[in-house]
């Protein structure tokens, strides 16, 4: 298929409707916009349902109701929009119904800015609103990657039964590069467990309460077993790590430029690499701790101030060094800067 040149809200849009998606319920807010956009436009003539909600929480909920019939459904948000979902997605999480959220972040906290950040990392990778539910999280760090990882989240979502995020950024969300897709999926049967599932017989009743403590404490170990069989689903990508003394870790926009500072590094006879996850949630831990040695230190860069650094150094648990250069609130790294960095700490400076 020949390559189209598409915004990345678009590309993630059209990789949505070519696997299958029926049903799209979202309220506009930038940098995202051009995602709404574009499914309002080609959706329902490919046979699908868009409607603009009056708000990010009704929108969640009409979500909540499409995916309990068995529609692929999705929603889409920035920032504050994704805070306002939290209830809701913690009833999609207690009650199994698979969807997919993209969230392409802008500054914050608070209202903020449209500039891109990284800032919503706690709030994608350690909950879905209250309780101990989780969220599988996807971070694209192309154009393509974020057709792609759309796709995947689709069919993640369909086999863990479980909300799954797609967690961009505003730039991103607003570059333009070529892309090519797969070709659009079929849309199948209503699944069993839904309540407009095939078959006769047992009603099906789909909800999130449990007011026995002992019924929620076993549907609670369940869902935890379901996020340790997930974890098989790490993803991320290595690169010139073979004899790399700084190890960069970056994800999403940010990976884009470390790449780019690592390549500068190299040019300087500075052995520098980058680990990029690919999954936030599940981190891919077993990657870090096989790169951990009292030889190597991690440059964590991001645009948020240290929450994948929490990640890493779970991940090398004290057996290699790791520092951070974060900027904040909208503000973006540079291929400059990140090498200054790398530079600093591969002499043994520990950065402020």
């Amino acid at each position: 298929m020949k390559p189209t040149l598409m915004k990345g809200n678009e590309a993630i849009a059209e990789a949505a409707i070519r696997a299958g998606l029926e049903a799209y319920f979202g309220y506009p807010i930038t940098p995202q916009n051009e995602l709404f956009e574009y499914i309002a436009l080609h959706l329902p003539a490919r046979g699908g349902v868009f409607l603009q909600a009056e708000s990010e929480i009704a929108a969640i909920n009409m979500v909540y109701g499409a995916a309990g019939a068995g529609a692929r459904t999705m929603t889409s948000t920035s920032s504050p929009g994704a805070s306002l979902m939290q209830e809701g997605l913690s009833y999609l999480v207690g009650s199994e119904l698979p969807c997919v959220i993209v969230n392409i972040m802008r500054g914050g906290p608070g209202l903020g800015n449209i500039a891109p950040a990284q800032g919503d990392y706690f709030q994608a990778t350690r909950s879905a609103g209250h309780g101990d539910g989780r969220l599988l999280v996807l971070a694209p760090s192309t154009v393509q990657e974020a057709a792609d990882l759309t796709t995947l989240a689709f069919d993640l979502a369909g086999h863990y039964r479980n909300p799954v995020m797609v967690l961009g950024d505003g730039i991103l969300g607003q570059m333009m590069e070529p892309v090519t897709f797969a070709a659009p999926v079929p849309r199948g049967p209503r699944p069993a467990w839904a309540t407009t599932g095939a078959g006769e017989g047992e009603r099906r009743l789909i909800n999130s309460i449990q007011l026995e403590p002992a019924a929620l404490e076993e549907h609670n170990l369940h869902l935890q077993a379901k996020y340790r069989e997930a974890a098989r689903e790490a993803r991320w990508e290595e690169y010139r790590l073979e004899d790399a003394d700084v190890v960069v870790a970056a994800y999403g926009i940010a990976a884009r430029v470390a790449r780019t500072a690592v390549d500068r590094a190299r040019e300087q006879g500075i052995r520098a690499g980058l680990l990029r996850p690919i999954t936030l949630y599940p981190f891919p831990r077993a990657a870090f701790a096989a790169r951990a040695s009292a030889d190597r230190v991690f440059l964590v860069v991001e645009l948020s101030a240290g929450q994948l650094r929490e990640d890493v150094e779970l991940a090398v648990a004290g057996r290699a060094r790791v520092e951070l250069y974060g900027r904040l609130g909208g503000a973006m790294v540079d291929p400059p800067a990140v090498l200054e960095r790398i530079a600093g700490v591969a002499k043994g400076a520990v950065l402020a």
